[in-house]
């Protein structure tokens, strides 16, 4: 069964254009708009645009104002109106896109300098085994009191089987069988 053109209403067959844009992509301008509403170069411009546009309607013959003081200058105050209707939210996009960033790089910080805890406190946990170990070690002066010590005991035993005594010579004389030509 055919649907008849009649039975469907107009207004459902008209499609609008339809754009869309990525929130970032709109997040990203509106943060564009709000950091050039910041300068310097933006308030003097909106300074001159209101100056001559004040001086336009107010000193020239009144057939050539197009917004003229008579009328309070309602097209202006409708301009800015306007102008800061779309300021001011685009604004607190901007500041709630810089205040994620924030949150994220804060995180970021936290994790990073948790990780740099961690890696210190491993590495003062190291410092202190490589202390103790070292506590163990022999250091050069303990060796050579032990060589020392070591050497000393081996001639008091050689001395002992001799009998004699080193440091006498004639001791060391009649060990060898008295003394020559005698």
């Amino acid at each position: 069964m055919a649907v008849d053109d009649f039975e469907i209403p107009r207004s459902s067959k008209r499609r609008l254009p339809s754009f869309t844009v990525s929130p970032e992509t709109f997040g990203r301008g509106a943060e564009a708009f709000a950091r050039f509403m910041g300068t310097p170069a933006f308030l003097v411009g909106m300074t001159v645009f209101c100056a001559v546009w004040l001086l336009w309607n107010t000193l020239l013959p009144e057939s050539w104002q197009f917004d003229p003081r008579s009328l309070n200058f309602t097209l202006l105050t409708l301009i800015l109106s306007l102008q800061a209707s779309y300021a001011a939210p685009l604004i607190l996009l901007a500041e709630n896109r810089s205040t994620d960033r924030d949150r994220v790089e804060f995180e970021h910080d936290r994790q990073r300098a948790e990780r740099n805890l961690a890696d210190t406190e491993y590495l003062a946990r190291e410092v202190a085994a490589l202390r103790i170990a070292m506590r163990e070690v022999a250091t050069r002066d303990f060796i050579r009191s032990e060589l020392k010590d070591l050497l000393k005991e081996l001639e008091e035993e050689r001395q002992d089987e001799n009998g004699t005594d080193k440091a006498d010579p004639r001791a060391s004389e009649q060990r060898r069988g008295g003394p020559r030509g005698g």
